[in-house]
């Protein structure tokens, strides 16, 4: 959905404001019927709330993106204002068994607790183990059992018939029974949906303390996808790689020292590697999910030729930002092969700020290249991530493109504090893609793409965010 702080505040507003129309409303609720309506309202939240993301999954999955913001956000509205009733009838639930400061005073400071417990349980546990689809279902299910346990203790309190009662047991033990079965058959619908939205069929998926991690395989080729974005494709990976690497160490006379700013697949690595001269790689990847996937995945460690087993690489699992400013290291090369600029946390990984730091790091005549998107499909942020290197101590850059079919022609930047520039491949290396009849070309741009008016990305005002978010609007409703 594009910006995350946009969403958050979306998100957050209309809850909270859909909280205070839920409370308004439950002043309607007579007296007499307060307890039916409090185990109606849990009951509602259980079926809304357990089959929110299932819902959610759906509408993506057989629809283009062009509603789901409404769709969403329709949700939202709908959870807030049943969450809205629960305090006001719980208050008046329990006004006859305490006083009224005491009544509100313990409803609103277990109400808090549990939401700091909430807040804890879902990034720490419940999305990195049980997952987004699992833990709507599983949250469903407690006011299921909330409803129960209300109706069980209160049942000669309720104010209707015995019959209505027992419906309403049953009503909810139907809805269990429903979310136990989904609960169960979770692996079925989720690998279902990954089918639906992916080209290829999954074969495997998991949920990594920072973000959702896929294989997709069909016959000999096969793609890695983080959080739904395609990040290589086994059939043409080696061109993006060879020109993410060998580009920039071209450059260099001699290269004993190599710094990889995420690559966790190890591809990067394994291009590195075939410089013999290379004496130490120092690879900073957040996730160590990817990186033992990349150690224990056959077909992930036969396409980076087992990379991790080499005594020359040093895996650190850091923020790339936290690494830069602590470390003291200097290298003759800096290698950014991180995800495109989708949010707030990956734009400033590409702001001055960051490439400030990465020139601290670096030798006086070394190298930096990065990934820096598609210049044809987000042609603002390909030349905003070379403005921004070009405004952050880097006298020379060098953007330049290579064609890659599974993701169209895909744009690099190369920086240096020097003007010196070679358009010789280094001697010695196999290359599968990289000549030197056709090194030059890499670096042109036809006129329709070059060079647009664009600013700096900074940490206070990442700009890059929202020329990608341009691009990735466009695209709506493509199919992975």
């Amino acid at each position: 959905m594009g910006d995350s702080i946009v969403q958050f505040s979306l998100i957050i507003g209309f809850y909270l404001a859909s909280m205070g129309i839920g409370a308004f409303l439950s002043r309607f609720i007579r007296d007499a019927d307060i307890l039916f309506g409090f185990i109606k309202i849990e009951m509602f939240l259980g079926i809304i709330g357990a089959f929110s993301v299932p819902m959610c999954y759906l509408f993506f999955a057989l629809s283009d993106s062009s509603g789901y913001q409404f769709f969403v956000l329709s949700l939202v509205t709908l959870i807030g204002t049943l969450t809205g009733f629960e305090i006001p009838l719980l208050t008046r639930i329990l006004e006859d068994k305490t006083s009224f400061k005491e009544n509100i005073s313990d409803i609103l400071t277990f109400d808090y607790i549990g939401a700091l417990g909430a807040t804890l349980l879902f990034p720490f546990f419940l999305l990195p183990f049980i997952g987004l689809y699992r833990s709507s279902l599983l949250f469903g299910l407690i006011n299921i059992l909330v409803a129960c346990i209300t109706l069980k203790i209160f049942s000669d309190q309720i104010n209707v018939s015995r019959q209505k009662v027992q419906l309403t047991y049953l009503a909810n033990i139907l809805l269990a029974v429903l979310i136990g079965f989904m609960l169960v058959q979770t692996s079925n619908h989720i690998q279902q949906w990954n089918e639906s939205i992916y080209k290829y069929p999954i074969i495997h998926t998991e949920n990594s303390q920072y973000q959702k991690i896929d294989i997709a395989k069909n016959n000999s080729e096969f793609r890695l996808y983080l959080n739904g974005a395609i990040q290589f494709s086994s059939r043409d990976e080696y061109r993006y790689h060879e020109g993410l690497v060998h580009v920039p160490l071209s450059q260099l006379d001699s290269v004993h020292s190599v710094l990889v700013l995420g690559g966790g697949e190890g591809l990067a690595i394994r291009e590195i590697l075939k410089v013999p001269e290379v004496e130490s790689i120092t690879v900073v990847d957040i996730d160590p999910a990817v990186t033992m996937l990349a150690r224990d995945n056959q077909l992930l460690s036969r396409l980076n030729q087992s990379a991790f087993d080499s005594p020359k690489v040093t895996v650190l699992h850091q923020d790339a930002f936290t690494y830069l400013k602590e470390s003291e290291e200097i290298f003759d090369a800096i290698i950014i092969d991180l995800p495109d600029p989708s949010n707030e946390s990956l734009a400033r990984l590409y702001s001055d700020a960051f490439y400030k730091l990465c020139l601290r790091r670096l030798a006086v005549d070394g190298v930096l290249s990065t990934q820096a998107t598609s210049p044809h499909l987000s042609t603002n942020a390909f030349w905003c991530i070379n403005e921004t290197l070009s405004k952050s101590g880097f006298d020379y850059t060098y953007p330049y493109s290579v064609y890659v079919p599974s993701f169209g022609n895909w744009g690099f930047v190369m920086a240096k504090r020097t003007p010196d520039f070679n358009s010789k491949l280094r001697d010695g290396i196999e290359y599968a893609y990289l000549e030197d009849e056709s090194f030059n070309h890499l670096f042109y741009f036809s006129k329709d793409i070059r060079n647009p008016q664009v600013g700096v990305n900074n940490l206070d005002k990442p700009i890059l965010l929202e020329y990608y978010l341009d691009h990735w609007q466009s695209l709506q409703g493509e199919k992975r």
